[in-house]
């Protein structure tokens, strides 16, 4: 089942039950997408309309960064859960022998290194839509600057929930696994947080005047 197919009821129930996936991974991707979605909006409310022509570079800018991330974080979420499902059907793996045994460690090991790779794409995706809705805050259409707001939450939301998922599984992985990843992880954290207190202060700015 392809999560993107669903309806937001059908994938909330999916999303609630017992079942490991869909799962936090997935949620997180999904999040993207809808940030993504507000953006465009605010972007479209934006663009065109002279009394916001001061933001129409902003727009133009969050245009060509939403086209990109728009239709990848429904792919995303997809394979964040199969990934999840390709991990547990390593350890149902047959363990028998010793070969068998080495196998199946080598196939847990790369698909559990597969599954931290998937969300990290979600984190920095979140991350590149974040450096865009600070300044459509500033200057894009004043009606609309809530939903920036919105929009910010939900990347934040996404990369920061992205980065659970990445961590928890490279902790089962020897340290040479996804080395590079590992040490990006802080940062990439720091970085979120900092970029979403200037959205954050943007927008209450905006509202404010």
């Amino acid at each position: 089942m392809n999560w993107m197919d669903m309806s937001l009821r059908d994938f909330q129930e999916a999303l609630a039950s017992k079942e490991p996936t869909p799962g936090g991974g997935t949620a997180a991707a999904v999040a993207l997408g809808q940030a993504s979605a507000l953006t465009q909006m605010v972007a479209h409310l934006t663009l065109g309309n002279e009394k916001w022509k001061e933001g129409w570079v902003a727009a133009q800018d969050a245009q060509l960064i939403v086209d990109k991330i728009s239709h990848r974080a429904g792919e995303l979420a997809q394979l964040d859960s199969e990934a999840f499902d390709g991990v547990m059907d390593s350890f149902r793996m047959a363990k028998s022998t010793e070969n068998e045994k080495k196998e199946r460690q080598e196939s847990i090991r790369n698909n559990t290194l597969l599954a931290a790779q998937i969300p990290y794409e979600t984190v920095l995706l979140g991350l590149e839509l974040l450096s865009c809705q600070e300044e459509l805050a500033r200057n894009g259409n004043a009606n609309a600057v809530s939903d920036v707001g919105v929009a910010s939450l939900l990347a934040s939301a996404a990369v920061k929930g992205a980065l659970f998922n990445v961590e928890i599984n490279l902790q089962s992985l020897p340290l040479e696994m996804g080395e590079e990843i590992r040490l990006q992880c802080p940062l990439l954290r720091s970085k979120c947080s900092e970029v979403s207190r200037g959205i954050m202060h943007a927008v209450h700015e905006r509202m404010s005047n």
